[in-house]
């Protein structure tokens, strides 16, 4: 069979695709890399909120996956198993961070700032100033994303943004699927918070930005409808995210 074949293959048949990276394959961890390195850099980017941070980890996250894929387990997926990499990873430079202030800048680093964001909330047909309108509120979004503790934080990325499921939210966190919705709606509740001045209209957005203001609502009021008597307690102290 061609490597261009095999490869292929592989993005129909995981199964097949962990035996060969098993096998120590470089041509299935060049697959591996090239398919899954952009959601795993969102995914660490909306942990971190540093593109230059992000590319770090990233690079961190499938140097672990190199070194550890003899240890996956086949009742998980790939995407998960690299997610809980991610999210681990992400973690660790966080508490990294906290510890140690950066004490200079890489001239390297994509100016986020400036319009280099890894990921977007597109309109159809936005012309520049409504493109403006709506990196400014994508840079609005992942600031408060920034702001809502690290343990919801993480469950949020990865239902609202990223688009898991419960029970793969849980399987990459390893906790149950009870706590993770319970973590989602305190997440929720904590990034709408942060936000409702904005979706309040108290900071007017240019006719531009109405384009993405629903996916930001959708994001946030997810969940806000469960009644007093459904509200989960407590979370269950499971240890957290390992």
């Amino acid at each position: 069979m061609s490597e261009l074949a095999r490869a292929l293959s592989w993005g129909q048949d995981e199964a097949e695709l962990v035996t060969e990276l098993q096998a120590g394959s470089d041509a299935a961890f060049d697959w591996l890399v090239t398919y899954y390195h952009p959601p795993v850099f969102n995914l660490v980017y909306r942990m971190v909120g540093d593109s230059a941070d992000a590319a770090d980890v990233t690079q961190e996250v499938f140097l672990k996956a190199f070194k550890g894929i003899r240890g996956f387990r086949r009742g998980s997926s790939l995407k998960t198993w690299l997610y809980r990499i991610a999210i681990r990873e992400a973690l660790n430079q966080r508490r990294w961070f906290a510890r140690h202030l950066r004490q200079q800048t890489s001239i390297d680093a994509p100016d986020v700032a400036a319009g280099d964001a890894p990921f977007e909330l597109e309109s159809t047909a936005a012309s520049p100033h409504e493109q403006y309108a709506a990196h400014e509120l994508q840079q609005t979004v992942q600031r408060a994303l920034e702001m809502v503790p690290e343990v919801f934080r993480s469950a949020v990325v990865l239902r609202d943004l990223e688009g898991l499921s419960y029970e793969e939210v849980a399987e990459v966190l390893e906790v149950s699927v009870g706590t993770v919705k319970s973590r989602i709606v305190r997440g929720r509740r904590a990034l709408r918070e942060v936000l409702e001045p904005l979706l309040n209209g108290h900071h007017a957005l240019p006719h531009g930005g109405t384009a993405v203001r629903p996916a930001v609502q959708q994001m946030t009021a997810h969940g806000e409808q469960v009644s007093a008597a459904q509200r989960p307690g407590p979370e269950p102290a499971e240890g957290g995210v390992r």
